[in-house]
């Protein structure tokens, strides 16, 4: 059983006889005679076996290893291939979202520049003493005050994503 083991865990590692034994600073014929059954690793050397192949003694001496067979590897393969695309597609279509609400907000900033233009303000001439339109008219300029102040950066910035989150082809 640990001689099944080594020999096992070490082909799934893609380590040869020989890369083994200059690890564990033995010779080749001695990891061959582990492997054949006719010698048995010390207490000392079967730790330095576990490190190297990165196992646990007990899985060392435990049940037999089994190695992966090349039909599970190939099933392993196709799933992986399917999670890519899938991940691809939500990738593709998460960046043509972006892409497009970006390119609402360069719509959508210049529409609003014009509104503001064309009704200059129309709160500004409101009755400040009346408490309703004074807290009203207060608002609106803050909202317009902030909005002109900050909607050029967001255009420009909408304006370079949408040109960096087109379809590159």
């Amino acid at each position: 059983m640990l001689s099944e083991n080594i020999k096992a865990i070490r082909k799934s590692k893609g380590l040869s006889q020989q890369e083994l034994a200059v690890k564990l600073n033995v010779v080749r014929q001695t990891v061959s005679k582990w492997e054949q059954g006719l010698s048995v690793p010390d207490s000392d050397m079967l730790i330095a076996i576990s490190e190297v192949l990165e196992t646990p003694v007990s899985t060392l001496l435990g049940e037999t290893v089994i190695e992966p067979q090349a039909d599970d590897i190939k099933a392993i393969s196709a799933k992986l291939e399917v999670i890519n695309l899938q991940l691809a597609k939500r990738k593709t279509a998460r960046r043509k979202l972006i892409h497009w609400l970006l390119g609402a907000l360069c719509i959508v900033v210049p529409v609003i520049f014009a509104i503001l233009f064309l009704f200059e303000s129309p709160y500004l001439q409101w009755d400040y003493r009346a408490p309703e339109t004074a807290v009203l008219g207060v608002a609106f300029h803050s909202l317009e005050w902030l909005f002109v102040r900050v909607a050029p950066i967001i255009l420009i910035g909408a304006i370079i994503g949408f040109f960096l989150t087109r379809k590159k082809e």
